[in-house]
């Protein structure tokens, strides 16, 4: 296409101002005069460059930027936030507190905390989408289920899959804060793959022995195998567009199973996973759990080239991405990195066009969904796990959040009266109780959600306490722009009882 010399001028103006503007903003909210800004991949959601708000500079009058208020800051903090107690002395998780801070417009991460009804334990996860948040909800609405169902006894599973045949079905899983609802015609294309999965669990339970670690496996890779499956043509050759969309997006995800003092981690991609550990001298440890899947990750990187020829040694991995285009080294959906190049020629081409297709595609397939799964048995040392996508972990470390949420711990308990844990307790019990409430007043959080917490001092913390004013200009920064400067951020906290843990059988 021939382009006029005007228009071409025009263009190259518009991009220098707006480059100029992103500028202000960096120097504004302290970023100095780094490059601000690369190209490819997942950033080029963000690198649309129009409507940019002015800042204010050294070099513009302050009265061009209207800073958020303190109480607008909070109600934009606080907008997502969700807390969910626990009976006392029923199970090793006291609570948890979770929330989510939109960069993308509409963001594309989400969470999920269930309670196993059939099975004991509880399931809590945080996915990260991209390319949109199809494949990160559908995920997150419908994984519990499949991994509950990996963990049901043959007689178990034998009654369960009876009872969804009567009028009663039995539930698997009580869901928490769920707000997501599927229309109808993917919910039927939804039960009626579930329940073939239940029909292949209950002809295969009979025949292994089982292991957390492959029913945890089996969940995340028959999900994914129905999401491929669901999105191919049918018999008719006709082809559901919703289901093909939620196939062309992709998602990565950390899921824990709690069940007394047994922990499994399942994570693919680069969510992670970091246990918060008091020590004898009331120091804390981070530990983390979880391992990215990215280019950092030299075993994985490896793992990939090895799976394809050697002359694709140099094209597998390219500019720190998959393919050169994808981050993450293993996610669910994206089948655009795993399906043959038969489907992408015949249907991906077909209904989104060649662009689809990454380049050097030869040897699919390049993306696994199968996740790494850690165990850790609990003790009365580790008080919480903090579950949470890279929007966080690319700003603060692993022993920053740690140590944010213990402070957050001492000092929450301030917030609410006094109340004795139990009856009959000695005097010095409870003076050592007011000398921790007293202590606790030093760190007097601001919020009363840990994950909250952590998002505050995530974006406006500085070693002289909270920035309000660089607070502010991260939260108001326009749509074109803020993704340059902070992704989505979920995070849950899972708090331990550690009288529990310490009474726990092994």
């Amino acid at each position: 296409m021939v382009v006029g010399s005007a228009r071409i001028m025009n263009i190259t103006r518009n991009f220098k101002l707006k480059r100029q503007q992103l500028q202000q903003c960096s120097r504004t909210l302290g970023f100095g005069s780094r490059k601000l800004l690369t190209v490819d991949g997942d950033a080029a959601d963000g690198a649309r460059l129009c409507r940019c708000r002015r800042f204010h500079t050294s070099r513009e009058p302050r009265a061009s930027f209207a800073k958020l208020s303190p109480q607008e800051v909070d109600s934009i903090l606080r907008a997502n936030e969700y807390n969910h107690e626990f009976s006392s002395g029923t199970t090793s998780v006291k609570s948890y507190d979770s929330n989510q801070l939109a960069s993308n417009n509409p963001i594309e991460d989400t969470r999920s905390e269930a309670s196993c009804l059939l099975t004991t334990g509880l399931l809590v996860g945080v996915f990260d989408g991209h390319g949109g948040g199809a494949c990160a909800q559908v995920i997150a609405k419908r994984l519990f289920h499949y991994i509950t169902a990996c963990l049901l006894p043959p007689d178990s599973l034998k009654q369960y899959s009876a009872s969804l045949q009567t009028p009663s079905p039995l539930d698997l899983i009580k869901s928490y804060n769920d707000k997501v609802q599927f229309v109808d015609d993917v919910r039927d294309i939804y039960r009626n793959s579930f329940l073939q999965f239940l029909r292949d669990l209950n002809d295969l339970n009979d025949k292994k022995n089982f292991e957390m670690h492959r029913a945890l496996e089996d969940a995340f890779l028959r999900l994914d195998n129905d999401l491929s499956r669901e999105a191919l043509p049918k018999d008719d050759g006709k082809v559901n567009m919703k289901t093909l969309s939620v196939a062309m997006t992709g998602s990565v995800g950390c899921v824990a199973h709690i069940d007394g003092a047994h922990m499994h981690v399942a994570n693919v991609g680069d969510c992670n996973a970091v246990l918060g550990v008091r020590t004898d001298t009331n120091s804390w440890i981070a530990k983390k759990l979880t391992l990215e899947h990215n280019t950092f990750n030299q075993a994985e990187v490896d793992r990939i080239v090895k799976e394809h020829p050697h002359n694709e040694s140099n094209t597998v991995i390219k500019m720190e991405r998959l393919l050169g285009q994808l981050a993450p080294l293993r996610a669910l959906g994206d089948f655009r990195y795993k399906w043959s190049k038969e489907i992408m020629s015949s249907i991906v081409t077909k209904y989104f066009g060649d662009q689809m297709v990454p380049p050097n595609y030869y040897t699919p397939p390049y993306l696994t969904g199968k996740p790494d799964v850690i165990y850790h048995r609990l003790t009365p040392r580790d008080k919480f796990l903090v579950l949470a996508t890279d929007g966080l972990w690319d700003i603060i470390s692993p022993l920053q959040v740690v140590r944010l949420v213990g402070e957050h711990m001492s000092g929450k308990v301030t917030l609410s009266p006094l109340k004795l844990p139990r009856k009959n307790m000695k005097l010095w019990e409870i003076n050592e109780m007011l000398l921790q409430r007293k202590e606790g007043l030093k760190t007097k959080p601001k919020d009363t959600n840990a994950a909250t917490h952590l998002i505050r001092n995530a974006l406006g913390g500085t070693e002289y306490g909270i920035d309000h004013g660089k607070l502010s200009q991260l939260l108001s920064l326009p749509d074109d722009v803020v993704r340059v400067f902070r992704d989505d951020i979920t995070i849950t906290v899972i708090y331990f009882d550690s009288e529990f843990l310490r009474h726990c059988p092994v």
